[in-house]
């Protein structure tokens, strides 16, 4: 009821906000949050009686360990718990009778797990997942790096393989941004920002929605509810894949890695201008990590952050038109003030 009662309170001022005043930022993650929660509930609310399933582990030292769990409610975060503790604090992503799975994503009937971590033999589904992790929490790092008047528009997450050298985000600043120059302050303001996510070993909380869902939750933004439908589109369930990580809700194109904690050695290295687009100027911030566990030698390090400041190209149509800026200080708020 609570949930209802903040989603209708939010609808009317997003509603009347268009002929009155801008929203800002913090009120779009309310409402985004907000919709998520309501759409969780009422998927949990699918399995009033509980169910059982029965769950054949699959792995190194776990092989054939078999456990009872409720269904659409235990996740293989659920089962990791049931195990040792390093398998809690190891896995990074699941495999569901084969299909890449995220670990708070409830298991709806009796299958085969096998929990994945970066130290498997062949660990290419979970870097995936780990890149694409790092790409959406550099988002949420911008959405809220900037002052309230100013909006930031996150684009679509680029898919780039970690041979890359380069996590990415591509994004369009409020018009009277266009001219603004980020400075090495502004990058390790960022930097810092994200390095709070992640000592805060937030979740990153899965939610399968049908379209509408999903257009309602991004209603505020043209270039997601577009996003929205070339998923929807693409997806053989006609579902579309949120994760929201605090109050940030994100789009993803395939899962993410379970917590922020996972993440380790983090550094946002690179804003580049990339050129005009039809949702503005289009600018693309990159990262380097490595996850938890995995450290580099600091000469290491210096080599692969020369590597991760170059542009990644990826193929995609820029346009748009820009304006007159603050400064770097007048820009960002407080908390990342380059």
């Amino acid at each position: 009821m609570a949930c209802g009662r903040a989603c209708l309170i939010l609808q009317r001022r997003l509603a009347t906000s268009a002929a009155a005043e801008r929203v800002s930022a913090a009120e779009v993650r309310s409402w985004r949050s907000t919709l998520f929660s309501k759409e969780q509930e009422r998927q949990r609310s699918l399995y009033p009686r509980i169910e059982k399933i029965e769950v054949t582990m699959q792995g190194a030292g776990v092989q054939g360990t078999l456990l009872v769990m409720n269904k659409g409610l235990s996740t293989p975060y659920s089962c990791s718990r049931h195990l040792t503790d390093w398998h809690v604090s190891s896995a990074a992503l699941a495999l569901v009778d084969g299909e890449p799975w995220h670990l708070h994503r409830p298991l709806t009937r009796s299958c085969s797990l096998t929990l994945l971590t970066f130290k498997d033999a062949n660990p290419q589904l979970p870097n995936q997942a780990y890149w694409r992790s790092c790409a959406a929490l550099l988002g949420q790092v911008l959405e809220g790096a900037f002052k309230e008047e100013y909006n930031v528009e996150l684009l679509r997450i680029p898919e780039v393989p970690v041979t890359a050298g380069a996590f990415c985000c591509d994004f369009v600043l409020d018009p009277q941004l266009d001219a603004w120059i980020p400075t090495e302050e502004s990058l390790r303001s960022f930097t810092r920002d994200a390095n709070q996510l992640i000592h805060q070993n937030l979740p990153w909380e899965p939610l399968e929605v049908a379209p509408p869902v999903a257009l309602e939750i991004f209603s505020h933004s043209r270039c997601k509810q577009e996003e929205v439908e070339e998923k929807a589109a693409q997806s053989p369930n006609g579902t579309v894949s949120l994760y929201r990580c605090g109050h940030h809700v994100v789009l993803a194109g395939g899962p993410l890695v379970g917590r922020t904690g996972l993440c380790s050695q983090y550094e946002v290295t690179a804003l580049h201008t990339v050129g005009e687009g039809p949702w503005g100027l289009q600018r693309r911030a990159q990262g380097l990590s490595l996850p938890v566990n995995l450290t580099a030698h600091h000469t290491v390090w210096r080599r692969l952050k020369q590597r991760a400041e170059k542009l990644v190209e990826i193929d995609s149509s820029v346009a748009s038109e820009t304006e007159t800026t603050p400064t770097s200080s007048e820009a960002t708020s407080s908390s990342s003030q380059p």
